[in-house]
C-alpha cells in the first residue's frame, strides 16, 4: 500500500469537496423517486428482514422486475474493502492468513447485496493472488501446467497455496450465486425490446452491436463530455451490418486492450502488475454490464463504470507516473486534466437539480430516446403543466411509435386535460400495440408488467359511463388473465363490481388479492369497505385493523375505522376512536372533518367543552362547514346557551339559507328564549315556501300565530296541519286547546284576536342528530392516473352522526369505494326518546295553563 501524505489528503477532499458541494441543494429525481421517496423498506415500520427479501427498489425479489439503480458507489465501497482484505492473507512467511480470507467472504457478501456486480471482486482477488502476490506471468503458468502435465514435477507448494485460497473464494462465490439463484426463482428479470433493442435482434446485428457498446463505454471513461441519464431506446441505432464504419471503433478498442494485456501478462515488473490490476477493475466489475453473456436493461448505463473507472484512474496515474520526469508538461498536462473535468462535475450537478432539468439536459445530447421525451412530460405533469407535457408525450410517440408507455402517458394527459374521447383513442392505440395471444406462452415473459396498465387505465376511464361497466369489467379480466398475478387489476376490479353492487364478487376480488399480497395496508382498507356494504360491521372493523397493523398511520383506515366504531353507538369503543381521530388530525391537520367527528365523539360523552373546542377548530379550517356549525348551534342549545347559539346559526344560514334544520332551531330560539316572534315567525315560512309539507315548520308557524293571539288563523293552520300528519296526536291535541280558547272567549265576549302574550309554545322537539352522507360540494383527497400505481385508494366521506358531514371527490383511477355505513345508534334512539318524553311534558304544562286561563 503506498503512503498518503496528510497534504495529498487535503488537496483530494478539497477536491471532492469542490466539484460536488453544489449538489446539496438539488432534489430527489429520475430512480431517487422510487428507490428511496417511495420505497417501503426505508419506512421505520417495515421489518429489516425485508431488506434481504427485497430489491433495491423494495419490490420482492421474486417479481419478473429489472436489476438498476444507483447502489454501485455502495458496492464498491464493499468491494474495495473485500480486496483489501484479502491483500492481508499471505503472511511474512508465506503462508495463509485465514482470518482476512474470512472477512472477505462477508465483503463480497455484502458488495453483492448492494449490487450483483459486487461478485466480480473474487476475480479480482484471483488476478491479484496470481500475477501480483505469486508473481506469475503467463508464459510461467503454462510452462508449469506442461510440466505437471507431462508428470515432470509435482505442483510447487506456492502453487498448493495459491489453489487452496483460490478454491476457497471461488466456493463462496458459487454459494453466493446459487442463493441468489433461489431468491429470484430461478428467473432472469423481463425486459422489453425498448430496454434494450440489440438484445432482441437478430444475428449479426445483435452481437456487432454489442461489441461496439465497449467502445462507446470506453469513450464515455475517457471524455466523457457528453453525458446522458438515459441511452435505452432509439439512443444508439443498431449496427447492422459488417461494412458499418462502427466497426472500426470495435476493432481498435479490442487491438488496444489486448496489447495492454499482452504486455501486462508477459512480464514480471511492478509497471505490468500495475496494468494487469488496472484492467482487471475495468474488465471484471463490467463484465455482467457487458451484455455479452446475458442481455441486461440497458444499452449503456454510466452508473456501471463507476468501478470501471478505478481501474481507468489507475492506468492514467501510471501514465502521469511514466512522464513525470517531465516535469512541466506532466504537470500541465494532471492540471488540465483536473481543471476541465471538475468544471464538467460541477456544472453536470446542476442538471441533477430536479427531474426537469436533467431530463432536458438528457435530450440536448440525445433527441432519439422516446423515453426522455416522456420523462420530460412526467417532470411538467407533476407540476400539472399538462397542456405542455401533452407536447413531450406527443413527441415521444413519433419518435417511437410502437412505444407503447408513451400513448398511455398522452392518454393520461388527455384524461387530466378533460378530453375524455382522446383520452380513449390514445389508449386503444396502446392496447393495439401490446402481443397477440400465443397458446401455451406466458405473457409475463413478453410484456413489460406496467404495460398491462393500458386496460387498468382505459377501464377506468370508460366506467364513468354507467352503461360501459360490463366493458369495463371485460378489460380487468382481461389483464387478469394476462399476468394472474396483476394485483392492480383485482383492485380496480374489486371496486367495478362494488359500484355494479355485486358485493359478493367484489368480496372475492380483493381476497384473491390478499392471497398475491397479504402485507398489503390497502387491500386490507378496501375489503373492509366491501364488508360495509355487505352489513357487516364488525368483519369491517377486523380488516380495518388488519391495516393499521401493517401501516399504523394508515390515514383512511384510521378515519373510518373510528367512524364505524363511534357509528357502532357503543361506549367502550369510543376511547379508541378517539384515539384513532387525534392521530388522523396529526396525519392530516388541515382537515376539518377529522376535527369535526372529535367533536361529535365529545358530544356523545358529554364531555361539551371540549365539543365546543373541536367543532371550533373544524369551522376554522373550513368556513362554512355545515354540518360543525348546525352541531355546535345544537350543542350551545342543549347546554342552555341559547344566546351563544344564535350567531352561530346566523353563520350557518347565510352560507346555506335553506337548511330546514337551522331555521327549526333558530325559530325555536327567537319565540321561546327571545319571545322574538315575528323573527320566528320568519324562519318558519321560509321553511314552507321550500317545503310546504313540514309538518313541524308548519306547527310551529301555527303556534307563532297563537302567540300573536290570531285564534282564528292559528286554527286554520292547525287544520292544514293536522291534514298533513293525521296521526300526530300533539297536533289534534293542540287543535282542540284552541278551539276551546276560542268557544271561552266567544262565550266570555271577548275578540278572538289580540295582541296580548301568548301561553302556549313550539313544539319543543329540538332538531335530531341525523346520520347523513356528507355536505354536497365540499371535496377534497386526489389520485393519479398512473402506470402501475398500486396504492391510489379513494378517501372515504367524513358523514357524521348528527347532522351532515363533508363528502370527499372521487380520486381519478381509484381502487377502492367510498361507502358508509347507516341506521341510528343505540345513543342516537335513546336521546330521541327523551326528547319525544320532553316534549310531551312541555305540552301537558300548556294545556294545564291553557285550561287556567
Amino acid at each position: 500500500m503506498a503512503v498518503v501524505s496528510w497534504k495529498e489528503i487535503l488537496l483530494l477532499t478539497g477536491l471532492v469537496v469542490g466539484c460536488y458541494w453544489n449538489s446539496l441543494s438539488c432534489g430527489f429525481v429520475f430512480d431517487d423517486v422510487s428507490a428511496i421517496l417511495d420505497n417501503k423498506d426505508l419506512r421505520p415500520s417495515t421489518p429489516v428482514r425485508n431488506l434481504f427479501l427485497n430489491d433495491f427498489w423494495g419490490t420482492p425479489m421474486a417479481e419478473v422486475t429489472g436489476v438498476v439503480g444507483r447502489a454501485e458507489l455502495l458496492s464498491s465501497i464493499f468491494l474495495l474493502a473485500a480486496f483489501l482484505a484479502y491483500t492481508k492473507s499471505t503472511g511474512a512467511d508465506q503462508s495463509i492468513v485465514w482470518a482476512p480470507i474470512a472477512l472477505t467472504v462477508v465483503l463480497v457478501a455484502a458488495a453483492t447485496l448492494c449490487k450483483e456486480q459486487g461478485i466480480t471482486v473474487v476475480g479480482i482477488c484471483c488476478v491479484h493472488e496470481v500475477f501480483v502476490a505469486q508473481g506469475f506471468t503467463l508464459p510461467m503458468l503454462l510452462d508449469t501446467l506442461r510440466q505437471v502435465l507431462q508428470g515432470k514435477d509435482g505442483f510447487p507448494y506456492a502453487v498448493l497455496q495459491t489453489l487452496l485460497k483460490l478454491i476457497v473464494l471461488v466456493i463462496s462465490t458459487l454459494l453466493l450465486v446459487i442463493i441468489r439463484v433461489q431468491v429470484i426463482q430461478s428467473q432472469l428479470p423481463v425486459f422489453t425490446r425498448f430496454d434494450n433493442p440489440a438484445a432482441v435482434s437478430p444475428t449479426p446485428s445483435r452481437q456487432l452491436t454489442f461489441n461496439y457498446l465497449l467502445p462507446v463505454n470506453a469513450w464515455l471513461l475517457l471524455n466523457p463530455s457528453e453525458l446522458c441519464c438515459d441511452w435505452t431506446m432509439g439512443t444508439i441505432p443498431l449496427v447492422e451490418s459488417l461494412l458499418d464504419l462502427r466497426n472500426l471503433a470495435t476493432l481498435v478498442f479490442y487491438t488496444f486492450l489486448g496489447l495492454l494485456a499482452y504486455h501486462s501478462l508477459r512480464y514480471r515488473h511492478s509497471s505490468a502488475k500495475t496494468v494487469i490490476m488496472a484492467l482487471s477493475l475495468i474488465v471484471l466489475p463490467f463484465v455482467p454490464a457487458s451484455n455479452l453473456f446475458f442481455p441486461v436493461g440497458f444499452v449503456v448505463a454510466e452508473r456501471v463504470l463507476y468501478v470501471p473507472s478505478m481501474g481507468f484512474c489507475v492506468l492514467v496515474a501510471h501514465g502521469f507516473k511514466i512522464v513525470s520526469h517531465l516535469k512541466k508538461i506532466s504537470w500541465l498536462m494532471i492540471g488540465v486534466l483536473l481543471t476541465t473535468h471538475a468544471v464538467k462535475t460541477f456544472n453536470r450537478n446542476w442538471d441533477w437539480e430536479s427531474e426537469y432539468t436533467l431530463f432536458t439536459s438528457a435530450l440536448k445530447v440525445n433527441k432519439n430516446n422516446a423515453k426522455l421525451w416522456n420523462n420530460v412530460g412526467h417532470a411538467l405533469e407533476n407540476q400539472s403543466n399538462y397542456a405542455k407535457a401533452l407536447q413531450y408525450f406527443l413527441q415521444a410517440t413519433r419518435v417511437q411509435p410502437d412505444d407503447i408507455g408513451a400513448h398511455m402517458n398522452v392518454g393520461r394527459t388527455y384524461k387530466n386535460l378533460n378530453k375524455s374521447k382522446e383520452a380513449e383513442d390514445a389508449y386503444l392505440v396502446a392496447k393495439s400495440l401490446m402481443p397477440q395471444v400465443i397458446p401455451g406462452k406466458k405473457y409475463a415473459t413478453r410484456v413489460a408488467p406496467n404495460h398491462l396498465n393500458v386496460y387498468i387505465n382505459l377501464a377506468n376511464l370508460i366506467r364513468a359511463n354507467d352503461s360501459r361497466l360490463e366493458e369495463a369489467d371485460q378489460l380487468y379480466r382481461q389483464a387478469i388473465s394476462m399476468r394472474p398475478d396483476f394485483k392492480q387489476a383485482y383492485i380496480s376490479r374489486g371496486e367495478l363490481l362494488l359500484k355494479m353492487n355485486k358485493l359478493t364478487e367484489a368480496r372475492d376480488a380483493y381476497l384473491r388479492a390478499l392471497e398475491l399480497d397479504r402485507t398489503n395496508a390497502d387491500l386490507w382498507y378496501n375489503l373492509a369497505i366491501v364488508n360495509i356494504e355487505m352489513k357487516d360491521p364488525s368483519e369491517a372493523l377486523k380488516n380495518f385493523n388488519h391495516a393499521l397493523e401493517l401501516n399504523p398511520r394508515h390515514k383512511l383506515a384510521l378515519f373510518n375505522s373510528a367512524l364505524l366504531m363511534q357509528e357502532s353507538g357503543e361506549p367502550k369503543f369510543w376511547p379508541e376512536a378517539n384515539r384513532r381521530f387525534l392521530t388522523y388530525v396529526e396525519e392530516e391537520p388541515d382537515d376539518a372533518n377529522g376535527y369535526f367527528n372529535l367533536g361529535m365523539l365529545a358530544m356523545d360523552a358529554n364531555e361539551n367543552a371540549a365539543a365546543e373546542r373541536w367543532m371550533r377548530k373544524a369551522i376554522g379550517l373550513q368556513a362554512g362547514f355545515r354540518s360543525a356549525l348546525f352541531n355546535l348551534a345544537l350543542l350551545y342549545s342543549q347546554s342552555k346557551r341559547e344566546m351563544d347559539a344564535l350567531p352561530v346559526l346566523d353563520e350557518l344560514l347565510r352560507h346555506y339559507p335553506e337548511h330546514i334544520k337551522g331555521l327549526i332551531l333558530k325559530g325555536d330560539i327567537l319565540m321561546n328564549h327571545k319571545k322574538d316572534t315575528r323573527g320566528a315567525k320568519v324562519c318558519f315560512e321560509r321553511i314552507l315556501r321550500m317545503d310546504p309539507t313540514n309538518v313541524q315548520g308548519k306547527h310551529n308557524l301555527c303556534v307563532v300565530y297563537f302567540e300573536e293571539r290570531d285564534l282564528p288563523r292559528a286554527e286554520r293552520c292547525l287544520e292544514e296541519t293536522l291534514a298533513l300528519a293525521p296521526n300526530e296526536e300533539y297536533v289534534r291535541r293542540h287543535l282542540s286547546i284552541v278551539r276551546s280558547k276560542m268557544a271561552a272567549m266567544s262565550a266570555a265576549g271577548q275578540p278572538l284576536t289580540s295582541t296580548e302574550g301568548a301561553t302556549m309554545s313550539a313544539k319543543e322537539e329540538k332538531p335530531q342528530r341525523a346520520k347523513e352522507s356528507a355536505e354536497e360540494g365540499e371535496e377534497e383527497g386526489r389520485g393519479t392516473d398512473a402506470v402501475g400505481d398500486e396504492n391510489n385508494v379513494r378517501k372515504s366521506s367524513a358523514e357524521s352522526l348528527q347532522d351532515v358531514g363533508v363528502d370527499q371527490s372521487e380520486s381519478v383511477d381509484s381502487s377502492t369505494s367510498d361507502k358508509r355505513t347507516k341506521g341510528k345508534s343505540t345513543k342516537e334512539i335513546k336521546d330521541i326518546e327523551e326528547k319525544r318524553a320532553a316534549a310531551l311534558k312541555r305540552l301537558e304544562e300548556i294545556e294545564r295553563i291553557l285550561s287556567a286561563d
